[in-house]
């Protein structure tokens, strides 16, 4: 079950939802997560009362387009799967919000099953365990 923050500059609620519908139909392609395990967090800052800072860092060269991607997720998948999932969420981003690939950025957090509590206060993944 992934968790997904996308965090953009000057979007508006169209972009957001584009945005938030790529990296969902990216986990779901190269990662194979249910279609229904859609948990996100969209938020469209607009340059004065909340910004992004971005760098040319690596020679990759970003601008006002800067989309940034967390992903907080249970650990299993390999360095390919992840590398596939990138590709993705940038063509998607590209082809569905016309998000530059190099505005793209993309980051991946990994956890354990005893660190989510899906509601009502239990940890669903650590009783899923158990049966």
């Amino acid at each position: 079950m992934p968790l997904v923050r996308i965090d953009a500059l000057g979007a508006d609620p169209t972009r957001l939802d584009a945005l938030g519908r790529a990296v969902h139909e990216a986990l779901v392609e190269t990662l194979g997560i249910p279609a229904d395990d859609h948990f996100q967090i969209l938020v469209g800052h607009d340059g004065t009362n909340s910004t992004l800072r971005y760098g040319s860092y690596l020679g990759v060269e970003r601008d006002h387009g800067i989309v940034y991607v967390a992903i907080t997720m249970r650990f299993g998948r390999t360095a390919a799967q992840k590398q596939a999932l990138y590709r993705r969420i940038a063509e998607l981003a590209q082809a569905y919000a016309g998000t530059e690939p190099r505005n793209v950025f993309v980051t991946v957090t990994e956890n354990g099953s005893a660190d989510w509590s899906l509601g009502h206060g239990a940890a669903q993944y650590l009783q899923a365990a158990d049966t």
